[in-house]
């Protein structure tokens, strides 16, 4: 699309209108300026072979064109020699569906046996539906419609669904589900229980019942009925639909238990008066008072168990029945009262907190209530907004909701951690609850629960109590990889036994490492856990979970008092969050859990394996890339010999090639019983546990070498690379074909707010310079336990090493600063200006220019004689000739091109232009830009004929928007007028100026639509011809810097406190007739794929309708 006007301003065109040379790419030759070779979607067949370079790194598989997609890696006939993997290998369909026959089997079984519950209730009832109607004609034809929607959906889910159950996904937290518990939901969901009643889902519900036993005894929980000491608190858990209700039911608990003695205190002062003078109660410094005694702070820092413990010593000591306590808790009770009463009441004017780790989980923030909590954003996002029943729930404010930084490896700091708890003690801020995560979801890692623990138990005892609660909705099921006898402080370590099977198709268990062990053991100690079944437990959706270590903390969120024994099993749907909820997601689990086993010879082999294999898939990205590739791939979890106290670049080599002879080109046979070691001095298989990450999740982030051979150092074009890598390894699009994607990876983003010196370190390894930008990171997840033997594994890396080095040399396209054809709009008559069209996605284009030029005089004359004419028309100037603008701007070389306007067009031929003064110019590079936009206020650079005395009449001023951010919009225009009502300073000659629209906040409006058509449809758009603004001018207090970030920070300060330093004059600004707008050509990625959803949509509507 040609550039159009509307309304007096001229919006460029849809592409770069003056062409763009992309270097290797070709001249311009279309009407959009560019040429570039078609980007989309690429299997692994394509592009580049770059196996002669990278076989040896790969474990020596030849990487072949003609192979990318081939599984070339299937078990081998003797990994039947192999026990546990026999067992293993029976609880999938199978990535081949080699176990559908069984599946099947079963399936008719259920429906066999739905028969015969359907015909056997009162049979003398007879057949409602007849032979007659079955073969009538309308039963046949909407019969027949039903079968052909079955059969067209069941083609279209097979062709578009993702391949979780392949040894190639390894995206998100996905992977075939397993058998029983796909058959026990199939067989439950046909006669559709709801487990909100007993009435409703008989069966069901004591099928969740169980459950709860059975994750209870995972956890280290105590299980009812569990003969065991009497004073250790009974556990009680149950299903809910999802890890972000459990967290919220959490959150919910912890504060009704945190205001609970606050409610018994004032029921003193009323209907338990009588008590008042004997009842008395341990504080946390474990101090016996009289309860009416008690402080405020030390009433909000009862011990969890002194609180739970309170309803059943007055019903021991004074004979309170239960009936009476619930009905003082509906006068007295948070869940009546609410937590602003009781706050006024009490005079809490410091809100209790939350601590967790800064890698939260997206539910924290939402249980907080307000969304003043900025998550985190992947390039494939679990979209989750707030909503207002959140603060229904909790109303504690996510601001309360306090994150903790993290250490290198994205555990929470608990020096850290400390210190938060310090400042609330000595302050007296309560805490509702510590979370420790146990198994992050970006980074697999797991918070030192153990230290947690113990720190807990010191604070207590200076007087400062609250809940510890475990986030292990994906490590939950790894508690039974623990061995049974585990202790902290054992030692499960040494070498897996040998002779289980052949090296081809071997695939050992693994246990985690024994930090992780402990920490995993520990989650007895804390109140509440989190665990979704649906994620490591291989269960269908939805099927998520809560754990009370005190079963007594459920009645906190209900209206029955705490004291009541155990409940009964008719009662389990009025406990937690939800409604209505499936009997099937409980069935579901409870058969997987019982035909599998939550122990190591069940879900701990299988679990054994599926770390086994990240293990060996975390050694390829450790050890992939060396010196003379054209890339680098960095692990997120640094390797034993980066975290040495004397590391060194030569230390850290020598560590990645023992791995690439040991490792990676070795069987995993090899690997359990070699007995040579690293030079850190560990066996191939002790130093496997050391590389990836605590439980399973490999980050991973990449780096592109310029052709130079230097590493790229910005992150932003890091970001851009890792970005289009996962894109070829994802379906972001309708229109992508998900059978046609050899490996499935998916990718997050590391905040510096978020994750500190942890994403610094992690900038730094990669060789790219620091700053506020997030980096993209890519992760896989592995939970597949078939055959990773080292023909399966390099043959994945092979395929991921060939997307890359294609992707790569994009990027050293888009990077090379070389000749090119550049275009500007023209302002100016006796003084002539050139604004620069830039973009940020092509190298040549990547910087905002604003020169001042000569003009040959008969050119000149001509264009100043038709803008008089034609004062509507907007002017730029195309260069015809390659050049390179740096060469422009410092005056060895000039410029070839002509002038045009839409009235005109070119107006040849092309004569030579010569810079005589650099107004602007600043890069727009990551390192230039910043990471927010300005926010109160809307930066331009004014230049013009003679800034120095800025209220002349004669005087001829422009302004353009200052591009301090990604994505942006070029906003260039003229300045008809310019008032001040008292004269402005004179400003310095040599300090640009800046003008700000006070009246426009840029921030509220960023990002701009990238479609100028959309920008020219608004009714109101507030930047046109004769508009007026009130406006500031200053001198730049940074002029020169090209750091966007000490550009944005010193611009946001200027005024800031009534101060008028560099101030020249505020006034008002009308626009004149030059206008120029435009979003897209800034923005306009050549390299980016086009989606086209149109006909996988058209195919969709294929499924028949009534």
């Amino acid at each position: 699309m040609n550039s159009f006007r509307v309304g007096g301003t001229t919006f460029g065109g849809s592409t770069f209108g003056g062409g763009v040379s992309l270097p290797g790419l070709g001249k311009a030759s279309t009407s959009t300026g560019i040429n570039v070779p078609k980007v989309g979607s690429v299997s692994a067949n394509a592009g580049i072979d770059v196996s002669k370079g990278l076989s040896g790194i790969t474990g020596g598989i030849e990487l072949k064109k003609d192979n990318g997609n081939v599984f070339t890696s299937g078990a081998s006939k003797k990994s039947a020699e192999d026990v546990s993997h026999q067992a293993i290998s029976s609880y999938f369909i199978g990535p081949q569906a080699e176990n559908l026959t069984y599946f099947k089997e079963n399936v008719n079984v259920i429906l066999d046996r739905l028969k015969d519950a359907r015909v056997n209730y009162f049979p003398e009832d007879g057949e409602f539906i007849d032979d007659g109607i079955q073969i009538s004609e309308t039963f046949q034809k909407r019969t027949k419609d039903v079968a052909k929607s079955v059969d067209k959906l069941s083609e279209l889910l097979g062709a578009h669904s993702i391949p979780f159950w392949s040894p190639r996904y390894q995206a998100h937290m996905c992977m075939d589900m397993n058998m029983p518990a796909l058959l026990g939901y199939f067989a439950t969901m046909i006669y559709n229980p709801n487990n909100v009643a007993f009435e409703a889902s008989p069966l069901s519900t004591v099928a969740e019942v169980e459950v709860g036993q059975q994750l209870c005894e995972m956890l280290g929980y105590k299980a009812s009925g569990e003969d065991q000491k009497q004073d250790e608190p009974v556990g009680w858990s149950h299903i809910t639909c999802d890890g972000t209700v459990a967290n919220l039911e959490s959150i919910w608990v912890a504060r009704n238990l945190k205001y609970y003695p606050l409610s018994i205190r004032k029921a003193l002062d009323g209907p338990l008066d009588f008590i008042s003078e004997t009842f008395t109660v341990r504080t946390a410094r474990n101090e016996e008072k009289l309860y009416k005694h008690l402080s405020t702070w030390e009433l909000l820092n009862l011990r969890p168990q002194t609180i739970l413990d309170i309803p059943d010593r007055l019903n021991r000591d004074y004979n309170i029945s239960s009936k009476f306590l619930e009905d003082i808790m509906n006068e007295y009770g948070i869940q009546s009262r609410g937590k602003e009463s009781l706050d006024r009441d009490f005079g809490i004017e410091k809100p209790a907190q939350y601590l967790l780790s800064n890698t939260k989980h997206y539910s924290w923030p939402k249980g907080g209530g307000e969304h003043h909590f900025e998550i985190r954003k992947p390039l494939f996002r679990l979209v989750h907004h707030f909503p207002d029943i959140t603060t229904a729930i909790a109303g504690i404010g996510s601001d309360n909701m306090v994150g903790v930084t993290v250490d290198n490896g994205a555990r929470v700091d608990v020096s850290e951690l400390e210190k938060h708890l310090e400042e609330r003690l000595s302050n007296e801020q309560p805490v509702y609850a510590v979370v420790a995560i146990i198994g992050s979801t970006e980074e697999g890692a797991v918070d030192p629960l153990g230290q947690i623990l113990a720190q807990r138990r010191r604070f207590q005892a200076r007087g400062l109590s609250y809940v510890v609660h475990a986030d292990a909705a994906w490590g939950g099921y790894f508690a039974s990889m623990l061995p049974r006898d585990f202790i902290p402080g054992s030692r499960f370590s040494d070498n897996l036994p040998v002779g289980l099977g052949s090296a081809s198709g071997f695939v050992p268990d693994s246990p985690l490492r024994v930090e992780t062990q402990e920490d995993i053991w520990w989650m007895r100690q804390a109140d509440s856990i989190t665990v979704d079944p649906h994620k490591a437990g291989y269960i269908p959706y939805p099927a998520g979970s809560l754990s009370y270590r005190d079963g007594r903390m459920r009645y906190l969120i209900t209206w029955t008092s705490p004291y009541l024994s155990q409940g009964s099993t008719t009662s389990i749907g009025i406990y937690g969050l939800e409604g209505s909820k499936p009997g099937a997601s409980a069935v579901s689990t409870y058969m997987a859990n019982q035909c599998i086993g939550l122990n190591p010879e069940g879900y701990g082999a299988l679990l054994g394996e599926a770390t086994f294999s990240s293990s060996r898939i975390s050694a390829q990205w450790a050890a992939m890339t060396d010196s003379s590739m054209p890339f680098v791939v960095v692990p997120f979890n640094m390797l034993p010999s980066e975290l040495a106290s004397d590391a060194t670049p030569e230390s850290i080599e020598a560590e990645k090639q023992w791995i690439r002879d040991n490792i990676l080109r070795s069987s995993n046979l090899d690997i359990v019983s070699s007995s040579s070691t690293s030079p850190g001095g560990d066996s191939a298989l002790s130093l496997l546990r050391k590389l990836g990450s605590d439980l399973n999740i490999n980050a991973f982030a990449i780096n592109f070498r310029n052709r130079d051979g230097t590493l790229n150092t910005d992150t932003l074009e890091a970001n851009y690379l890792m970005r289009r890598v996962v894109e070829r390894f994802s379906v972001d699009s309708p229109s992508d074909d998900p059978t046609k994607i050899p490996l499935y990876l998916t990718s997050t983003e590391f905040s510096p707010e978020l994750y500190g010196a942890c994403a610094e370190n992690f900038k730094k390894r990669l060789g790219l310079a620091g700053g506020g930008q997030d980096l993209f990171v890519l992760r896989n997840v592995v939970m597949s336990p078939f055959p990773t033997e080292r023909d399966f594994v390099s043959e994945l890396a092979g395929i991921f090493m060939n997307v890359v080095a294609e992707e790569v040399k994009v990027c050293q396209m888009r990077n090379e600063v070389t000749k090119g054809l550049h275009e500007f709009v023209v302002h100016g008559a006796d003084d002539v200006f050139l604004v620069h069209k830039p973009s940020f996605h092509v190298a040549n284009h990547r910087r905002q220019t604003i020169l001042g030029v000569d003009m040959p005089a008969d050119i000149k004359d001509l264009y100043c004689t038709l803008k008089t004419q034609f004062p509507e028309e907007l002017w730029t100037f195309s260069t015809t000739e390659e050049v390179d603008l740096s060469e422009v701007i410092n005056g060895s070389a000039h410029m070839v091109g002509y002038l045009k306007s839409k009235m005109t067009g070119p107006m040849l031929p092309s004569f030579q232009l010569q810079a005589k003064h650099t107004w602007v110019d600043r890069p727009l590079t990551g390192p230039s830009l910043s990471i927010e936009y300005p926010t109160t206020r809307m930066p331009f650079y004014l230049y013009g004929s003679d800034i120095s005395s800025l209220d002349s009449p004669s005087q001829q001023l422009y302004m353009d928007h200052a591009l301090l951010c990604s994505p942006n919009i070029q906003l260039s225009a003229s300045i008809a007028s310019l008032s001040f009502p008292s004269s402005p300073k004179r400003s310095a000659t040599d300090r640009p100026l800046v003008l700000f629209l006070d009246d426009v906040r840029e921030g509220t409006m960023q990002p701009f639509p990238t479609s100028n058509a959309t920008l020219a449809s608004l009714p109101n758009f507030f930047f046109a011809k004769d508009k007026e603004y009130s406006i500031s001018i200053w001198q730049d207090p940074v002029g020169g810097s090209q750091d966007g970030e000490e550009i944005w920070r010193a611009w946001e300060g200027l005024g800031k406190g009534g101060s008028e330093e560099g101030l020249v004059g505020r006034g008002k600004a009308v626009l004149g007739e030059d206008v120029w707008v435009d979003s897209e050509q800034l923005n306009f990625d050549p390299y980016k794929p086009v989606d086209n959803t149109a006909a996988w949509k058209k195919e969709f509507s294929k499924i028949g309708s009534a």
